[in-house]
């Protein structure tokens, strides 16, 4: 297979390019990933940017790398509508589920941290909280108004975007442009794009939930300082990888490397490499709570489908086309999950049930594989596919045709199967031994049987319940078979 120290590919959306990953220190990979701002539960199309992330982690990992990910969560300071006055998020819902803003932002990043661990990502190796780094926060801001790269107004201190070269050069617009990228117009701001760091609370205005004493006044960071601030902390100066979904390269992330660079004063890029994964469409339209299009994991689990089977859907797609879900693909998703999961339980019979908390495998523990075999074509074939930019539906593809290969040894599948799990986070292993076969019925009988419960989990996803109900009696009434609706899927028995 290819050489373990062959390089990934990746794609930056600085400059447009793919380029092979080469780390700042050798053996080591750094990055970090823009979390959630827990006032609500986050939707699918929140997820779609975690399932990225941990697929590179895991492409890193898998090329032997050291990898140290980070995932900020932003509990302060990001207002409704991105904008730079107004009320915080947190404290607008706070408000609205009658919760205090700290119990409020504890419950949804304990259902966050669920939904990713239920998603088979892996955990990072540290959780940033914004409130735990506002003092870090006030100095770095303290550090651009001695660089002369703010100003005041009364509402807070702005960073002066033109005062850093190339400002905003990985977004789609260009600086002058930003006026359309800012939801609110601030009296006395030197540029349209320019934004707040330090939002100071007027003198007359009520005691926030969340607030703090700083040079400027009471108040509370701006939403962009705090993903540089921990970012940094975290990883220090300078490190490999930023990632976040594609809303992120318009204005926040074009922000925070400004303010970045302007900090650390040197003539070096801040991140080495910028990656952003598309949207999620639901009906047309890009899946977001304003539109209130939006489904959250325990739909998915609610129309009976294992969440790991919304991870294979996203990885049908490439991470820079936008994928579509709908109640149907969802339903889809479930069925395509559950017939590779019998597939190997087929090609497996006696394989004893494996541990889901096993290590991941590399590159480098499968180089034993004899050269020009078919288990060499397959592994080289997986590790190309990852290795272009993250190609996971031909991964995809890869792994299917090993399953599907009866001349492949089993032992050998075995092998493709953790190279397929280390890379793409699907433990097609411990799911194929978790569960029961279900009964022995002929080929013929099985197929029809599980196009049937297919058909339920569709209409189940449409919410078309006499349907399913009417589906379930078919299948008892024909075939004797009991059906059980789980969190990992629905099972079927007979008798």
């Amino acid at each position: 297979m290819t050489e373990p120290g062959a390089p990934a590919v990746l794609y930056d959306s600085l400059t447009r390019t793919t380029s092979p990953f080469v780390p700042l220190i050798d053996g080591v990979a750094r990055m970090y990933s823009c979390g959630p701002t827990v006032y609500s539960r986050a939707h699918l199309g929140n997820m779609r940017a975690y399932v990225f992330a941990d697929t590179v982690r895991r492409l890193l990992a898998w090329k032997g790398y050291e990898v140290r990910h980070i995932i900020n969560i932003t509990d302060v300071g990001h207002l409704l509508a991105d904008a730079d006055l107004g009320d915080d998020k947190v404290e607008e819902a706070a408000k609205r589920e009658q919760r205090t803003v700290w119990d409020l932002t504890e419950h949804y990043t304990t259902l966050f941290k669920d939904d990713v661990a239920a998603l088979a990502c892996l955990p990072p190796d540290a959780w940033t909280k914004a409130t735990d780094y506002v003092p870090k926060m006030i100095a770095f801001a303290e550090q651009l108004e001695a660089g002369g790269h703010t100003y005041v107004l009364p509402s807070g201190l702005y960073f002066d975007t033109q005062s850093i070269s190339d400002y905003g050069a990985m977004s789609s617009l260009t600086h002058d442009d930003q006026t359309v990228a800012r939801i609110d117009e601030v009296e006395g701001k030197r540029h349209p794009a320019d934004f707040a760091l330090w939002r100071t609370f007027a003198p007359d205005e009520p005691e926030h939930a969340m607030e703090w004493g700083s040079p400027w006044g009471r108040g509370a960071p701006g939403w962009h300082l705090e993903c540089s601030v921990m970012s940094i902390e975290a990883l220090g100066d300078h490190f490999d990888i930023h990632t976040g979904g594609v809303d992120h390269r318009e204005v926040h992330h074009p922000n925070e490397d400004a303010q970045s660079r302007a900090f650390l004063e040197d003539d070096r890029k801040w991140v080495e490499r910028w990656m952003h994964n598309e949207f999620v469409q639901f009906g047309g339209e890009k899946m977001a709570k304003s539109k209130g299009n939006v489904l959250s994991l325990d739909d998915v689990r609610d129309a009976g489908v294992d969440p790991v089977a919304f991870r294979l859907l996203l990885l049908g797609a490439h991470y820079r086309s936008q994928v579509r879900v709908t109640a149907e693909d969802i339903a889809n998703a479930g069925t395509s999950w559950s017939r590779l999961v019998d597939a190997v339980r087929r090609r497996l019979p006696d394989l004893a049930p494996v541990d889901p908390t096993r290590p991941q495998v590399t590159a480098a523990t499968l180089t034993d594989a004899p050269g020009g075999s078919a288990l060499e074509r397959y592994l080289a074939r997986l590790d190309a596919a990852m290795s272009d930019d993250l190609a996971t539906p031909a991964a995809l593809v890869v792994v299917r045709e090993a399953v599907a290969d009866g001349d492949l040894a089993s032992d050998d599948l075995v092998l493709v199967l953790e190279a397929g799990r280390s890379l793409l986070g699907l433990d097609l292993l411990a799911a194929a031994t978790a569960v029961a076969a279900g009964p022995d019925v002929d080929d013929a009988t099985r197929a029809e049987i599980e196009q049937r419960i297919a058909d339920r989990l569709t209409a189940r996803a449409a919410k078309d319940f006499a349907a399913a109900d009417a589906i379930r009696d078919e299948l008892a009434t024909r075939f004797g078979v009991t059906l059980a609706d789980g969190p990992d899927g629905t099972t079927w028995s007979i008798g």
